[in-house]
């Protein structure tokens, strides 16, 4: 809950009204571990989007990377993608919504050195079928929290691995008729680090539904 956009968002969507205000004006920010190599793709390879969720989005967001000492580095770019029934079920399914192969991904490139705070340009579009079906930009300077600020809080009581990525959240937010579809092809873009570009592809269960009202749900899901 960082922009203003992102938090607003949240809570129109939300079955549980007020936890995204108090999340936004509070002084400790939400932290939330999104994954390791495992579930974390590079520039050009594929994000995925659950096959039992019906609601998939993508989230561009300025990344800081830590060093050997816990300072900043160097920034990137991030997709956060997203399972926003999942999320908007219940906050405390979270963890299921943002944590899955191929649901994130950072790049193309590095910018290396220490940051303070950085005011720079980000937009998002998404194609398909050759034609772009949404388009976004902001700027990462309207975030409410400094990255010293997210930085030091994901360092309390915490022994965070040099290199560990940071994302710090998104002010693009699609509308909610809009939804990733398998072969959409997303395209981030943040000032003097470059375009970041991934294929979107369905990942699929690995555990079969265990009665038939479970299939049922994953064939709606799945159209």
């Amino acid at each position: 809950m960082t922009y203003l956009r992102s938090r607003d968002a949240r809570e129109d969507e939300t079955l549980v009204k007020g936890i995204y205000d108090r999340v936004y004006e509070s002084e400790r920010p939400e932290l939330f571990f999104k994954g390791n190599p495992r579930t974390v793709v590079a520039h050009n390879e594929a994000i995925g989007i659950r096959e039992d969720s019906s609601w998939n989005v993508p989230e561009p967001e300025l990344a800081f990377v830590l060093g050997v000492d816990g300072e900043i580095i160097g920034l990137t770019a991030g997709n956060d993608v997203s399972s926003r029934d999942i999320e908007r079920q219940n906050p405390l399914y979270l963890p299921q919504a943002k944590i899955y192969d191929r649901s994130c991904s950072l790049g193309p490139t590095l910018l290396v050195g220490r940051r303070q705070q950085a005011d720079l340009g980000i937009s998002m579009a998404v194609i398909r079928d050759g034609a772009e079906v949404f388009q976004a930009s902001t700027r990462t300077s309207r975030m409410k929290r400094s990255l010293d600020e997210l930085r030091s809080h994901l360092l309390r009581c915490n022994s965070v691995p040099p290199l560990s990525v940071c994302l710090t959240g998104t002010g693009i937010v699609p509308p909610d008729d809009f939804t990733l579809q398998e072969e959409d092809r997303v395209e981030i873009e943040l000032e003097k680090v470059g375009k970041l570009v991934n294929e979107v592809v369905k990942v699929r269960m690995r555990i079969p539904p265990r009665n038939p009202e479970e299939r049922r749900n994953l064939e709606a899901y799945s159209g």
